[in-house]
């Protein structure tokens, strides 16, 4: 078998199953690594997405690595684990755009107190639900690459004010300020970074808690920029008016635990539960990504990088060993 994939869900499958026809030897699950009971690797060239946990002792019974994201510290963190050089590969981004549209729609479903509306309907029931229009809120992106460029000029274009926080100040056309000063204007914050050793737990419960009350915050980036039991007590507190994530800390421990295949007692995942079904949040399950569009382009940037690397013994985006 040419390569074994984890983490496989069902549109996916089908899209790479057409674009690999018979060119290559491969099998799928939608489980993640540790989810599979695999002991050993089904194959000498694996792709994982980001929730897959690598045994360290795999290291010397694989040729290659290929996460099928644009992201790469699960990767890093692997290779600090093993002590011999391994090819590991990840993608060229493919979901700017879908993964910036869902970080709007989250704002504007949280603004509108969307699922407050859904909960009601049963009883036909208004009150309560009187929200508020996108246009003319400030919004303040942290972490202005691509993505978050993408969702400055989304919310630019619906009328919003914006305003970006990055180390990297390289678009003249986005106004820069600190963290300080963003968090205190905001009305809704969307977290875009990417993740370093420098910015795990960015959003902590003391840097929030200096932002509006009433405020939104969207994390469609990385969990570990985010400790769920700040979001929850700041969120209880009602200092938090809204709050959107599509990734989560500790989130393969926590993806296992929703798909019932793992009892977890994290405190991530407890913290998730208990404020799973509040009237102010909207969580979704690493889903950001996910449109027709991004699906297609992901699978044919995976199978242009398998090929490569069955070819060339590495990959075409890699990390440098």
């Amino acid at each position: 078998m040419d390569i074994y994939f984890y983490e496989a869900f069902e549109e996916e499958t089908a899209s790479l199953k057409v674009l690999i026809g018979n060119e290559f030897t491969f099998e799928m699950t939608k489980e993640t690594i540790q989810e599979s009971g695999h002991f050993n690797p089904p194959a000498r060239l694996i792709s994982i997405r980001t929730q897959s946990l690598i045994p360290a002792p795999w290291a010397d019974k694989l040729d290659g690595v290929l996460s099928r994201s644009t992201g790469y510290d699960h990767l890093k963190q692997f290779l600090k684990t093993i002590h011999t050089p391994l090819p590991c590969g990840f993608l060229n981004e493919y979901a700017t755009r879908a993964v910036a549209e869902q970080a709007i729609l989250m704002s504007m479903a949280l603004l509108r107190r969307l699922p407050q509306q859904m909960q009601q309907f049963e009883h036909f029931n208004r009150d309560g639900l009187t929200g508020n229009e996108l246009s003319g809120k400030n919004l303040l992106v942290v972490g202005v690459g691509r993505i978050g460029k993408e969702i400055l000029s989304l919310g630019s274009a619906l009328g919003m004010n914006i305003r970006g926080v990055d180390h990297h100040r390289k678009h003249s056309a986005i106004h820069y300020v600190t963290k300080e000063e963003g968090i205190s204007w905001a009305d809704i914050i969307v977290c875009a970074m990417d993740l370093t050793d420098e910015n795990h737990g960015y959003f902590s419960y003391d840097v929030l808690k200096r932002a509006k009350p009433g405020v939104i915050f969207i994390n469609i980036a990385r969990g570990e920029h985010t400790p769920t039991k700040d979001l929850k007590k700041l969120l209880l507190e009602n200092h938090l008016g809204g709050l959107g994530l599509d990734v989560y800390e500790d989130e393969p421990n926590i993806a296992a635990s929703f798909r019932g295949n793992r009892k977890s007692e994290s405190h991530s995942f407890i913290a998730l539960k208990e404020i799973l079904h509040h009237p102010r949040v909207i969580f979704t399950p690493h889903n950001a990504f996910n449109t027709v569009e991004a699906v297609y382009r992901k699978s044919q940037y995976t199978v242009n990088e398998i090929r490569y690397f069955l070819k060339n013994n590495i990959f075409q985006t890699r990390l440098e060993l």
